[in-house]
């Protein structure tokens, strides 16, 4: 089980986790399985509703990061005993429309329901990846004229890329692999 070894209450990056294994030990647990995937959000907005959407909670919790905190705990602590959460937000977009500091906030308001499950004895755990921007693609057209994207790719009035195309997953694996601290997979890797 994936969860034995991970805090009860703790906000941390997915990196080794997959989603998959975690809805499974959310299940065998007994636990709320929250999962939001953000990858197409531009604003901190598009990360409220989307996330209030994909929890299926009212739609007031979309309001700002104070609605969603307390969309995650008062109602739901009233409404009756709570056996525990994983919660999981995928590809957080990590853009200039949703910079650090905005990544920052949201990770706090879960870090705050996290505490407050805490002080109550249920767990929650809530784990979280980034999506990242790459550098737009420049092609070279039959007809000598440059192009920012291959064709089949939708372009805004300026001529770049949509944001949503500038997205890449960071898998938990490709993390592993980035790290050239982590000699034991180096070692293992064979």
């Amino acid at each position: 089980m994936p969860l034995r070894t991970v805090k009860t209450n703790i906000v941390q990056s997915i990196r080794a986790h997959r989603v998959q294994d975690l809805h499974a030990a959310a299940q065998q647990l007994g636990h709320h399985f929250l999962y939001a995937n953000l990858a197409v959000a531009q604003s901190k907005q598009d990360v409220l509703d989307m996330i209030a959407q994909q929890f299926t909670f009212p739609p007031q919790t979309s309001k700002n990061f104070d609605a969603l905190f307390d969309g995650m705990t008062d109602p739901l602590h009233k409404s009756g005993p709570q056996p525990g959460f994983v919660v999981v937000l995928e590809q957080v977009p990590a853009h200039a429309k949703f910079d650090k500091e905005a990544r920052e906030q949201l990770l706090d308001i879960f870090r705050e329901a996290s505490d407050y499950w805490a002080e109550r004895k249920i767990p929650f755990r809530c784990f979280y990846s980034f999506s990242v921007a790459r550098a737009p693609v420049v092609a070279l057209e039959s007809d000598g004229t440059v192009s920012l994207a291959p064709s089949g790719i939708d372009l805004t009035d300026g001529g770049e890329k949509m944001p949503t195309d500038k997205l890449v997953d960071i898998s938990p694996l490709a993390l592993r692999m980035s790290s050239p601290f982590n000699a034991g997979y180096w070692l293992t890797a064979a």
